[in-house]
């Protein structure tokens, strides 16, 4: 018999955290606007402490929990990637510089002769 986890997630508060960090963001924005007479360090001082207290908020939300999760699981699977040599990496971008190279000169090649095709031997406009 498997048992599952339950979580118990107050929905009304997590919106509520969620609805006071918005507001608090909108708070620093009207902040930065009205304090414009005080100079600017005041000015940005406002701002950057309302946005810190709505992030602050907004983690402790479930959503922004999450977010810090989803986060830790990126760099715990960016840790597990093999990265190429150096070696290897030059001679990949010299393959896929050699690959452009080919097909700038393919469709130069092919817009040519569509050229001649067309006005030389269909339409007869010799230039």
């Amino acid at each position: 018999m498997a048992t599952s986890e339950v979580q118990t997630v107050s929905a009304s508060g997590d919106k509520m955290r969620l609805a006071v960090a918005g507001a608090l963001v909108i708070a620093a924005l009207v902040a930065f606007s009205m304090l414009s007479a005080q100079g600017s360090l005041v000015q940005w001082a406002g701002l950057l402490v309302g946005l810190a207290a709505a992030v602050a908020v907004f983690f402790t939300s479930e959503t922004g929990r999450q977010l810090l999760a989803f986060g830790r699981d990126a760099v715990r699977e960016v840790k597990k990637v093999v990265w190429p040599e150096r070696k290897e990496a030059m001679q990949i971008t010299a393959y896929v510089f050699g690959f452009v190279v080919v097909m700038a000169v393919f469709l130069w090649l092919t817009d040519k002769t569509l050229e001649w095709v067309f006005y030389d031997l269909i339409l007869g406009w010799k230039k």
